[in-house]
């Protein structure tokens, strides 16, 4: 792996956690929120960031090998798959903060995102599958683990390293 994707591995975490909550708008159909308005999904303000979304998509076309049709239909796709799950995220953590209320409305609530993360992913599921291949669309589910598992592996590695 070079040094590049390694950094950005690291960063990508980081970088998402602040981006995170700014990103928050419109969320489609069942999925709406009042959280800040005219934020953008997927698109972070820095330019690491930026380089950790075109790693993520680059390693998700190398392990993909998409035809140029395949891509120009599939990556829309996805990065409206990716936003949805992202508000998703961002509405549960939210939920887990220290100024929502505690007790059952939180877990209920929690359990509510749990469905709609769910429901996204089945839609998403059968939208790919009109597009790709049934082995693709498992190759997609899997791609996007060993992606995040390696952004969790090199961070670690960087905090043991730096002491922390």
């Amino acid at each position: 792996m070079t040094k590049l994707f390694k950094y950005i591995f690291i960063t990508v975490l980081a970088v998402a956690g602040v981006d995170a909550f700014a990103q928050v708008s419109n969320l489609r159909a069942g999925f709406r929120s009042q959280a800040a308005p005219n934020a953008r999904f997927n698109a972070p303000r820095t330019a690491k960031g930026k380089k950790i979304l075109e790693a993520r998509n680059n390693f998700i076309s190398q392990q993909l090998n998409l035809t140029d049709d395949e891509a120009h239909k599939f990556w829309p796709l996805y990065n409206q798959y990716q936003q949805d799950l992202t508000a998703i995220r961002l509405l549960k953590r939210a939920n887990n903060s220290n100024k929502s209320a505690n007790g059952t409305e939180q877990v209920d609530k929690e359990i509510a995102y749990d469905k709609q993360t769910v429901e996204i992913r089945q839609h998403y599921r059968d939208e790919f599958m009109k597009i790709l291949p049934a082995e693709k669309v498992s190759l997609l589910y899997k791609s996007e683990v060993e992606f995040k598992d390696e952004l969790i592996k090199q961070l670690s590695e960087r905090s043991i390293r730096a002491g922390n």
